[in-house]
């Protein structure tokens, strides 16, 4: 299954959170789009509760699905702690969230182009997966020649705060991981649980 890149707004609405995270998606018409959209469609299943917690993680790291199976199969090797949240930190790992989380851009998917595109170095040397797996310390920077490209630019002057676990050099625009995040610096709305509940039935 591939990566979805249709309307943004439309899986937010469908799954009842903000990809983009400003939740102006939902102010306007906060229901599901089509036409029974408005109207109740009824209790969800269990099953179906657990579905559309998966689905709204993976559109939230803009993920396809064997990618995102893949990651939660390896959160599963880690033997400390809880596997919900091993794998919710492991996907704040990936290259793409970082990038967004440093502020050098204001979504995930505006994120993950610019890594795409080789604007963006790890320890000095480029890099142009968005999957990749950012340790604690690896100083994440942006290219010299990209420095003045607007996206970046724009974003930086917008980034109001950033999380705790990691710190940015405005000047170089430069910043790191510094440690792991809690559970408690991650998305409140999610419910990891359902997540693991939905895959430990299919795997």
């Amino acid at each position: 299954m591939s990566r979805y890149t249709g309307p943004s707004w439309k899986i937010s609405r469908r799954l009842g959170i903000s990809l983009s995270g400003t939740g102006k998606e939902l102010a306007r018409r906060p229901y599901a789009p089509g036409q029974h959209g408005p109207s109740s469609r009824g209790a969800r299943s269990e099953y179906g509760q657990q579905m559309a917690e998966k689905q709204k993680l993976r559109h939230m790291y803009g993920m396809n699905e064997r990618q995102f199976r893949n990651l939660f199969v390896k959160a599963s090797k880690i033997r400390e702690g809880k596997h919900g949240v091993n794998f919710m930190i492991l996907l704040e790992q990936r290259l793409d969230n970082v990038v967004y989380r440093l502020g050098l851009a204001t979504t995930r998917r505006q994120a993950r182009q610019l890594v795409n595109h080789g604007h963006i170095l790890v320890d000095g040397k480029r890099v142009d997966i968005p999957s990749y797996h950012v340790e604690v310390g690896q100083v994440i920077s942006v290219r010299e020649k990209s420095q003045n490209v607007s996206v970046i630019k724009d974003a930086v002057e917008a980034t109001v705060g950033r999380p705790a676990f990691v710190s940015f050099d405005e000047e170089k625009l430069a910043g790191s991981l510094t440690r792991l995040p809690e559970r408690d610096e991650l998305n409140p709305e999610i419910d990891e649980s359902l997540v693991v509940e939905f895959y430990n039935k299919k795997l």
